[in-house]
């Protein structure tokens, strides 16, 4: 009989390095990795690979005005990279710069190599005018929108102090207590002069929001103010009793002075007056007084 060959013909299994083979084989075996099925394969991004496929820097030498500046860049960078790098030489923002190569402008997600740029190639650097401006305006419009913010966080600080007396004069008010009405309308007024700073301030985006918040918390706290006088005004009927009987009888002392001031006088005393006649119910006598009788007897 024929014995069966145990190992199949035509395949080869990897080497696998033994113990003691030395440095040079643990080297090796660093470049072998199992893949999930088992099987034994090279690694393909190992650090011996990676540093044999590091590729050079090229130098471009960058014309802006009459001035050169020589920079060492990657080819696989893009125009928007060179422009980051000339940034801070040049004094421009990336922005406002523009980069002509070969006599077009180029975008700033080109890469150098596509756009064909070796070592020593030379590009132009240029300020772009509309593009200086639109940033410049973007600017103004960001300093604008920060002021604004600012004046409307100031304003609400002023807001929070009026709002806890507002709070105050509430708790005063509906406890029974009388307080004085200009201390109300100077409270107003102060509120008014806030809505009234708030109407000056001119604000987009999220400070319009914040300013829009801040006047529907001042009005709210006018409205409660206006509730507040109505309700202090009806206090003085809740006075206690011994006020009430006090006011009332200063009122009817004095409403009877004014009743005696106008009362008319008396009619003037003549001597005929002196006599007086009493008519008796039992006959038709009369009587003279001592006064009549004296004047008769030293006339």
């Amino acid at each position: 009989m024929l014995k069966k060959n145990s190992k199949p013909t035509g395949m080869s299994s990897p080497v696998m390095p033994t113990k003691g083979s030395g440095s040079g084989s643990s080297e090796a075996a660093a470049c072998w990795e199992v893949r999930p099925g088992g099987m034994l394969v090279q690694k393909r991004n190992s650090d011996q690979n990676n540093a044999s496929f590091q590729i050079p820097k090229i130098k471009v030498r960058v014309k802006f005005g009459s001035s050169y500046h020589e920079l060492n860049i990657s080819p696989q960078a893009s125009f928007g990279d060179l422009k980051k790098m000339l940034a801070k030489p040049t004094g421009l923002h990336p922005q406002d710069q523009k980069l002509i190569y070969r006599d077009r402008e180029r975008d700033s997600k080109v890469f150098l190599e596509v756009a064909g740029v070796n070592d020593g190639s030379k590009i132009e650097l240029i300020e772009g005018a509309m593009s200086r401006e639109r940033r410049v305006l973007e600017s103004r419009r960001n300093d604008k929108m920060d002021k604004a913010a600012k004046s409307i966080a100031e304003i609400g600080l002023v807001v929070d102090n009026l709002a806890k007396q507002v709070a105050n004069l509430e708790a005063e008010i509906y406890g029974g207590k009388k307080v004085a009405e200009t201390v109300l309308l100077n409270l107003i007024e102060l509120l008014m002069t806030q809505l009234l700073k708030l109407d000056e301030i001119v604000a987009d985006g999220g400070a319009k929001q914040q300013r829009r918040d801040q006047v529907r918390r001042v009005q709210k706290y006018i409205e409660i103010l206006d509730v507040l006088k109505i309700k202090n005004g009806g206090n003085d009927d809740k006075a206690p009793l011994s006020q009430q009987k006090q006011k009332h009888y200063a009122r009817t002392k004095w409403e009877r002075f004014e009743s005696d001031m106008a009362a008319p006088p008396p009619p003037p005393f003549t001597s005929s007056s002196s006599v007086d006649q009493f008519q008796f119910p039992f006959g038709n006598l009369s009587f003279r007084t001592p006064q009549f009788e004296y004047s008769q007897k030293h006339a």
